[in-house]
């Protein structure tokens, strides 16, 4: 039997085919080729059309399914893995009103401030875990103030997930992690965050009905089946957000574990079973995908924006597309620890969480006209990432979140031996890299959700640890002396 996974990021949308017998992915591949358009109509936002989050896993799909030889009666269930926080607002008839705000989108910070402070800061971090900042609730809320008369039309809201789930099933529905991720749900009182919908002037009609993470979401409907060439007895039994996902991709499930991705924005995610928040909504608090009543599991979740998305800057905008992400890994290896002094910044991606929602914006500092080449500047955003990943580590060590081993996937920036050296030297943490992505990730948990996999322990079985990274008591402290000159000059 084989399982479907696909990932819909903010680049671009991945799909893996599972073998659920081996554990061992089969075949992938993701669309568009290019990154995925990011519409920008003024500083601090960002949108996507969900419609093209459809046409690319559909391409993405044919792919896949073009590269095996497999029977795709075969084909049992799918896993849905997506970009965290996003709006989507639909009609009665399931038509997209307006663009997607997507999650590095900042135009709620204020809106959801101002809530903070109406609603009471102890209130929101008891009940929410959160502030309401700039997650899905808040802007909503901005869709209510700013477009009053598209606002009326919204029969319900989705997340990106929930999206593509109403596309395959028909079905409109979402989970309780990510109502969470939308500051959308009380964990004290565990149900609807009634309050803030109050203070917002949101009805609760507008909400889609609760499915379990892990259970039958609706089989496909004889449209997406046809446009997907697949059968309707397929079903959708799971669905998680991009970083609970990557993290239950790595077997992230128990309190003290923790995952760590940079993709697009960079993450690292703690499992507790506490319900302890960072008192200034540095970094937030959202239900992990195994759950439940009787063994509470949460995610807290530090988040730096610019990630990967500078390094993609810094290939097709400052190296003008004449270099690879190879060759840029291969450029930062020859320039010492501290890139001379030069220092970047990697905060040009919307408001970021660790500076309590400030809309900062990237910077370049101390450098050499005589001296600087583009291996300084290679190396430079690699360090000046894990360095905002490190403002993060802080916070997290404070509230007694932090692991000495961080697992992540081999893929994206840590494919580089240069980011991974300095991550490993920064943190102080060991590295376990393992061969799987968040796509992989949504067949493993489409498998548990559709029974074919008994428990989690059988749905990690031909999970491939790659590689493990020591840090180095001497790099280390090189490191931290350029760290803290880095952080001096904020």
């Amino acid at each position: 039997m084989y399982l479907l996974g696909i990932d819909l990021g903010s680049s671009s949308v991945k799909v893996s085919l599972l073998d659920s017998n081996s554990g061992k992915t089969v075949s992938s591949a993701s669309f568009p080729k290019v990154e995925m358009k990011i519409i920008s109509n003024q500083i601090g936002w960002a949108e996507q059309n969900p419609e093209d989050w459809w046409e690319n896993t559909k391409m993405a799909l044919a792919e896949c399914l073009h590269n095996t030889t497999i029977n795709k009666s075969e084909i049992k269930s799918i896993g849905i893995s997506y970009q965290m926080h996003g709006l989507v607002c639909i009609d009665k008839n399931k038509e997209v009103l307006r663009p997607s705000i997507i999650w590095c989108d900042s135009r709620a910070v204020s809106i959801g401030n101002q809530a903070f402070n109406a609603i009471g800061n102890e209130y929101c971090l008891t009940h929410y875990l959160n502030s309401p900042g700039n997650f899905t609730a808040s802007k909503l809320k901005w869709v209510k103030e700013n477009e009053p008369i598209l606002f009326e039309k919204i029969h319900k809201i989705m997340l990106p997930g929930d999206f593509l789930a109403m596309k395959l099933t028909g079905e409109i529905s979402t989970t309780v992690s990510g109502l969470s991720e939308g500051i959308l749900w009380d964990f004290k009182e565990e149900k609807l965050s009634l309050k803030l919908l109050e203070n917002y002037g949101i009805s609760t009609d507008l909400i889609p009905t609760i499915v379990p993470t892990f259970s039958n979401q609706g089989n496909l409907t004889e449209n997406a089946a046809k446009e997907l060439g697949l059968s309707t007895s397929i079903s959708v039994c799971y669905r998680a957000g991009d970083q609970p996902n990557n993290a239950f991709s790595l077997n992230v499930l128990e309190p003290g574990e923790v995952a760590a991705t940079a993709g697009t924005s960079g993450v690292v995610y703690g499992v507790t079973d506490k319900k302890n928040p960072d008192s200034k909504s540095r970094v937030n608090t959202f239900v992990h995908v195994n759950n439940t009543n009787q063994n509470p599991r949460n995610g807290v979740l530090l988040c730096v924006n610019g990630t990967g998305i500078q390094n993609s800057f810094l290939k097709n905008t400052l190296f003008n597309q004449t270099k690879t992400y190879d060759e840029l890994n291969d450029l930062a290896k020859t320039v010492a620890i501290g890139s001379d002094g030069l220092r970047i910044y990697p905060f040009g991606n919307g408001s970021e969480r660790i500076f309590e929602n400030k809309l900062s914006g990237s910077s370049i500092k101390g450098i050499q006209f005589n001296s600087h080449t583009q291996a300084h500047f290679a190396r430079a955003v690699q360090e000046g990432i894990v360095f905002g990943l490190n403002l993060g580590f802080e916070i997290m060590s404070g509230l007694g979140l932090i692991s000495k081993v961080v697992r992540a996937g081999e893929a994206n920036m840590f494919l580089s031996e240069t980011f991974r050296t300095i991550f490993c030297n920064t943190t102080g943490s060991t590295v376990e890299l393992y061969k799987t992505d968040g796509a992989q990730g949504a067949a493993r948990g489409a498998g548990v959700g559709s029974g074919i996999f008994a428990n989690f322990k059988e749905a990690f079985i031909g999970l491939e640890k790659t590689k493990t990274i020591e840090p180095d008591k001497t790099k280390m402290e090189q490191y931290q002396e350029v760290f803290e000159d880095w952080k001096n000059q904020l």
